[in-house]
């Protein structure tokens, strides 16, 4: 199984509405059930300043998505960069998520000069936070309450990485 990382499309909007209507990525995330196709056709045609998305491919069908949300408007935010992931309920667990978040860091250290690197992830959702942990992102709060999910308040954490320093020659 080969993970192929590219740019998110205007065209995959069909794409990443069959990956968000999944019982699984809905219950990982802030989305609501049901998302509609013409939500996501307006979504990545006209995406707002500062984003980047960057999907997972297994032999051309879409089975993750990745945004880097930046603040280029907001002057002393435009080192951060904030993370949102989803991977399709089927391919969740086969290296999806690390393959995904590891293009998106390059994408972060090394092209868009982010320095911190945020996200928000519930706090039972252990395979997420252990997927972040190993990239090198620490939990640096709970924020209690913070979502109303499946009839329940939930909490996540606030995780954050910053690049590593590196040695110049």
């Amino acid at each position: 199984m080969t993970i192929t990382i590219r740019r998110v499309e205007p065209a995959d909007f069909e794409a990443l509405q069959h990956v968000y209507s999944g019982p699984k990525v809905i219950w990982g995330t802030a989305q609501l059930p049901y998302p509609s196709v013409e939500m996501w056709r307006k979504r990545l045609a006209e995406p707002p300043e500062g984003m980047f998305g960057i999907v997972a491919c297994i032999d051309d069908q879409v089975v993750g998505h990745l945004n880097i949300h930046t603040f280029p408007n907001r002057p002393r935010r435009q080192h951060v960069g904030a993370i949102g992931m989803v991977v399709h309920d089927d391919f969740q667990g086969q290296a999806v998520g690390t393959a995904l978040l590891q293009a998106a860091l390059d994408l972060a250290d090394n092209w868009l000069n982010l320095r911190r690197m945020e996200l928000e992830v519930y706090t039972d959702n252990e395979p997420a936070v252990r997927l972040y942990t190993r990239a090198g992102f620490v939990i640096e709060g709970t924020l209690r309450q913070y979502a109303f999910r499946d009839g329940q308040y939930v909490d996540v954490y606030a995780m954050a990485r910053f690049r590593p320093e590196r040695n110049e020659p």
